[in-house]
């Protein structure tokens, strides 16, 4: 993968300098791991990121991107079918591809709205805020808040957007600053505060922290804690009760 700096639309020495004076441990994981890098195909619609994105949902990627060239070859142009191909395939053709029932009935959603011009066109999204294009694109059947975080990062390159509820991102957190617990959403929105205005770049080194840190490592990781006060008040109330009977 080659660093594709330049075509940023944020300015990564300043990101850089930012994180760094703000977070030590940060630091120390971009003085330890890759340089930041995007590597975005200029030539994708948002059209076509959603359904790449849409395609890699809940399988993994190796699979995913078999799934995804035998969409890609139904289409004559060599790229993802046109939403207007879209429209005209039928079901059983993309069943046989290797989608579920639930994501060719996406893929048709996302390919009509589409056509009707609820997603936009990638020169209308780079217009749009992070919140107009959240409430647009999660109108599509299949697409939630997620695959729009992903599409904010790493079609659009915005610099300051944080996935509080991606499991790479909560795991790389924990392990960059030792906690055997992954962070609540929350907690995590809260702590990346000290990341802003460049939270999709420290996003990006959780997800290195993840990754070198191994599956070995990172399965022993355990769920955020999840206090328990209405069952502790009802159990001291009934304590409470049987000392005064």
């Amino acid at each position: 993968m080659t660093t594709q700096t330049s075509h940023l639309p944020f300015d990564l020495s300043a990101a850089m300098n930012h994180l760094t004076a703000k977070d030590q441990k940060l630091a120390e994981l971009i003085a330890n791991t890759l340089p930041f890098q995007m590597d975005a195909d200029p030539l994708q619609s948002p059209y076509e990121a959603l359904l790449e994105a849409i395609t890699y949902q809940s399988i993994s990627g190796k699979a995913a991107a078999t799934i995804y060239g035998r969409i890609k070859a139904l289409s004559a142009t060599g790229r993802a079918p046109t939403p207007q191909e879209m429209l005209k395939l039928r079901k059983p053709v993309l069943r046989k591809a290797g989608l579920s029932g639930a994501k060719v009935l996406a893929m048709k959603d996302l390919a009509q709205k589409t056509f009707d011009g609820v997603v936009p066109t990638l020169e209308q999204a780079e217009k749009l805020s992070d919140e107009e294009l959240v409430e647009r694109l999660v109108s599509v059947r299949g697409i939630g808040a997620w695959t729009v975080e992903m599409f904010l990062i790493f079609r659009l390159g915005r610099p300051d957007d944080l996935p509080i509820h991606d499991l790479g991102v909560k795991k790389g957190w924990s392990v960059a600053y030792g906690k055997k617990h992954m962070p609540k959403p929350k907690e995590l929105l809260a702590f990346g505060e000290r990341w802003r205005p460049f939270r999709t770049v420290a996003s990006w080194y959780m997800w290195r922290a993840f990754e070198r840190a191994g599956y070995a490592a990172t399965n022993k990781i355990r769920p955020a804690k999840v206090r328990k006060r209405r069952k502790q008040t009802a159990t001291r109330s009934k304590t409470r009760r049987g000392n005064t009977s």
